[in-house]
């Protein structure tokens, strides 16, 4: 009769004190909720599946999703395009809120609306993207839910609609782009390269494993493009912020759009008053003549956003300013919806003070010899628009020149005035010889040809080369309206004399550009950073090229290895009457990944005549063990005598190659007696060898695919 196994005592106890010591988060987080949740997230299915994991390098979706897959890379691209077209506008916000109040006559941060709408369409789309990556690395096969995919091409359709605008109506914005590059495209080209480096490991990986040189290259090829494209971008990169120290020209000066409209109402004396104490070169403002011929202060074309009439005269709200006497536009308040207001007409302006909020509570309609008294007294200069007064206005064909009687009668040093109307030069000329006359974007020869050395353009213009030929003429630039602070570097790097700001507070304090960094430093920077990045992807690419190879070194090595005990055994079974006093067969730890199943072991076993399909049954039936058996062995020694030595010979192999697949995960074995076989005929009792000792051991390790085991036997 065969002997039996130990007894193998049961683990539950021992199972449930360590999930006790187990942290919750570990209990409760597994990795198959990782699974489940970005399978929900993805396809929402949350109901938890044992999904079949693609092999590496086949296809991880059906031709449905492969379909699609383009259409969310398309989605993805153009809200982040949008989202960064959006982001690098910011300068432009409040001209925006402006336009869109004039249309629909409701003063909000429509900018910070569209900017967060951007956000949250290029979230879901990147958000799509990354959980369709992680499941593409786990193995699982994708399926877009159908919600998601009417959302993504809704995405696309919001997306192309605001392109459309903005390339119908707002065409100019993509210069800001440029410009935007011009200062970031430094710390972009170097910001990549780092990227590059995280996304070789996914790429090194996926690589290793794709069969096929077709699909590797397919896979490798774009990357490593890219990567050149990037390590050689400095060659044909310009920025005007990499230069010399000594070739930086010194800061701008400001111009105080309609005052300081951060600090206190705009074209109000508060505002201007608020300009000169941060350091205004110029002041900047609107000027509309009254319909009893008074200037004043003034930039809309209704006066429903900057004063009460909706209040004190609200059937007039919408009609032009020229056409309201001085002596009522005298009594508006022009500061309440300023400093009473819930909603600001910045964003990121600050709260104001108790004082200053009474003081902009309180605040009128200036008249132009109001701005010039204060100009001629902090020695600032003066710059204006002049709006054309309405058809059935007195001074529709002759404002220009009751303008300029206003300003020469108001005493001001001619010099402080910079004349921008551009019509009736040659009456200004001669009446007002000592203004200064400032011109548009004109050609140089008409510039040289009217005596004018200094433009105001607005600041995109400054993509087109810098405006090289006019600062090589000697022609002074004012640039119009900057308020960021790298727009400002950027105009700084670029040697320009003046801008005009809403933003003047946070400008000023400004004591170097941003962005800036010698030719030398960016070179260094550069260099190295290609240097580390190459020896980083090398490294990575290698260290999955060794890691691959080594397991498949190992893989064949183990089954080399298995194979060769298997002759050994055969070849001592063989030996009948050769007398071994001490043999002993000891092998190192084997690494198999266990691909043999149990049927083709026992047809292996049955290959012998001399073994028996019931013992072999009877050892794998002995070996089964639970899942709550105890991993710790118990190593006992059994000794028995066979009757006839070649059959104990022939029994002891197949026996072996039984045993061994019926090892599991976590499973150990404490001892294995082998059965005694039972006694063949035709050999005489006389010829029988007796064994003082046989003891066959088997230890599994912690890993699946890890065994190790000893042999040892003495024949006398």
């Amino acid at each position: 009769m065969p002997k039996k196994a130990n007894r193998i005592k049961p683990r539950s106890q021992k199972t449930r004190r360590r999930k006790k010591g187990i942290p919750w988060i570990v209990r409760i987080f597994s990795h198959q909720c990782y699974v489940a949740a970005i399978i929900g997230c993805y396809s929402c299915h949350w109901k938890v599946k044992r999904e079949k994991k693609s092999e590496l390098g086949s296809c991880c979706c059906s031709w449905r999703e492969l379909l699609f897959y383009p259409w969310l890379l398309t989605a993805l691209s153009v809200s982040v395009l949008l989202l960064f077209v959006w982001v690098e506008s910011s300068n432009e916000y409040n001209g925006f809120d402006w336009v869109v109040f004039l249309g629909i006559g409701v003063w909000f941060f429509w900018s910070i609306v569209l900017l967060s709408l951007f956000g949250i369409l290029a979230t879901y789309t990147s958000l799509l993207f990354v959980l369709g990556f992680l499941l593409c690395w786990e193995g699982i096969k994708l399926h877009l839910h159908r919600c998601h995919k009417i959302l993504i091409l809704l995405v696309i359709l919001i997306c192309s609609f605001f392109f459309w605008l903005l390339c119908t109506y707002w065409k100019d914005r993509w210069l800001t782009i440029g410009l935007s590059l011009q200062v970031y495209a430094p710390y972009l080209h170097l910001s990549s390269i780092s990227v590059m480096v995280l996304l070789s490991w996914p790429v090194a990986f996926y690589l290793i494993h794709l069969e096929g040189e077709a699909l590797q290259v397919a896979v490798g090829l774009p990357f490593f493009l890219i990567l050149l494209c990037l390590y050689v971008m400095p060659f044909g990169n310009y920025s005007p912020c990499i230069q010399e120290k000594d070739k930086l020209g010194p800061k701008p000066s400001f111009f105080g759009h309609r005052g300081a409209p951060m600090l206190g109402p705009e074209n109000t004396m508060m505002s201007f008053e608020k300009a000169v104490e941060h350091g205004a070169f110029g002041l900047e403002s609107d000027v509309h003549i009254s319909y009893d011929h008074v200037p004043f202060l003034m930039h809309d074309l209704n006066l429903r956003r900057t004063t009460n009439i909706k209040e004190v005269l609200p059937n007039a709200s919408l009609r032009h300013p020229s056409l309201f006497d001085w002596d009522f536009l005298s009594t508006l308040n022009a500061g309440k919806w300023f400093s009473h207001s819930r909603i600001k007409p910045f964003y990121h302006m600050k709260p104001l003070s108790e004082v200053d909020k009474e003081k902009a509570g309180n605040q009128k309609i200036p008249k132009l010899t109001d701005l010039l008294e204060l100009a001629q007294k902090e020695k600032k200069f003066v710059i204006f628009d002049i709006n054309v007064p309405t058809p059935k206005h007195f001074h529709r064909v002759t404002y220009v020149r009751h303008l300029v009687r206003v300003i020469l009668d108001s005493k001001i040093e001619q010099h402080l005035i910079f004349w921008l109307p551009g019509i009736d030069r040659k009456y200004v000329r001669s009446t007002a010889p000592g203004f200064q006359h400032v011109g548009r974007l004109f050609p140089i020869e008409r510039l040289t040809k009217e005596n004018i050395s200094r433009i105001n353009v607005d600041y995109k213009r400054l993509f087109y080369n810098g405006l090289r030929e006019y600062k090589a003429a000697n022609i002074n630039i004012n640039l119009y309206i900057v308020n960021e602070p790298w727009l400002f570097s950027l105009a700084w790097c670029s040697r320009i004399q003046s801008v005009t700001t809403d933003n003047i507070q946070v400008l000023n304090q400004i004591n170097h550009p941003y962005f800036f960094m010698t030719p030398s430093f960016y070179m260094f920077m550069w260099i190295l950073l290609d240097v580390v990045s190459a020896i980083f992807i090398f490294a990575i690419f290698y260290f999955h090229w060794w890691r691959e190879r080594s397991k498949k070194e190992k893989l064949l090595k183990s089954t080399s290895i298995f194979m060769d005990t298997q002759s050994v055994s055969l070849r001592t079974g063989k030996s009948e009457n050769l007398e071994a006093p001490d043999l002993s067969m000891e092998s190192s730890t084997r690494v198999m990944e266990i691909p043999w199943s149990l049927a083709a072991l026992t047809k292996n076993v049955r290959k012998h005549p001399a073994s028996k399909s019931e013992p072999v049954m009877e050892t794998m039936e002995t070996l089964m063990l639970g899942e709550d058996d105890v991993t710790q062995p118990v190593f006992t020694t059994k000794t028995f005598k066979p009757t006839q030595a070649p059959i104990w010979e022939a029994s002891r192999e197949p026996s072996f190659q039984t045993a061994l697949p019926s090892l599991m995960v976590n499973e150990t074995i404490s001892s294995i007696d082998v059965p005694h076989p039972e006694t063949q005929p035709e050999k005489p009792p006389e010829s029988i060898e007796s064994f003082e000792e046989s003891s066959f051991l088997f230890s599994a390790t912690s890993s699946p695919s890890l065994y190790s085991f000893e042999l040892s036997s003495k024949k006398n």
